[in-house]
């Protein structure tokens, strides 16, 4: 599934998966209990695609996160991030994300991100081959319009 269409909403626990539009903004279905309900358009609504973790020298996206972590753990979840103290967080974290900023990434976003890789697991929700698919055709797109566009400059010249 794409990362698009899983959900995150300001002041409400977990994931969702958005299944439909309305009027007044969006219906979702929630990851961890299944129950639908709609979310209006005054409420902050991010999608897991637009999220990334901020490093010292560039940011990395949550998608690249969630599949490092899913290789490190071996398909399986995070044992407990709820109770896990912020040392345990802080080191498995470091493990998968070797330079992430220490000042801009708190301990409650590690633990975030360790509970919603737990929640899409579970939810065989980790399979992003789609999406790797469509940002390679789409770099290589951008590198034959690149070609293309020195070519033109180059007739232009002549």
């Amino acid at each position: 599934m794409e990362l698009s269409k899983i959900l995150s909403i300001s002041g409400r626990p977990g994931l969702y998966k958005m299944i439909g539009e309305s009027k007044s903004g969006l219906i979702v279905e929630s990851l961890s209990d299944g129950k639908k309900f709609p979310v209006f358009a005054h409420e902050r609504v991010s999608s897991l695609k637009e999220i990334s973790i901020y490093t010292e020298t560039d940011d990395i996206s949550l998608r690249k996160i969630l599949a490092k972590l899913r290789e490190t753990q071996n398909d399986k979840p995070v044992d407990n991030p709820k109770k896990a103290s912020a040392s345990q967080l802080k080191e498995l974290f470091e493990q998968i994300v070797p330079d992430y900023d220490k000042e801009s990434v708190y301990v409650s976003d590690i633990k975030k991100v360790f509970l919603w890789y737990n929640l899409l697991l579970e939810n065989n929700l980790l399979d992003f081959t789609d999406e790797e698919e469509d940002e390679d055709t789409s770099e290589e797109e951008k590198s034959e319009e690149m070609n293309e566009d020195v070519t033109e400059n180059e007739k232009d010249k002549e």
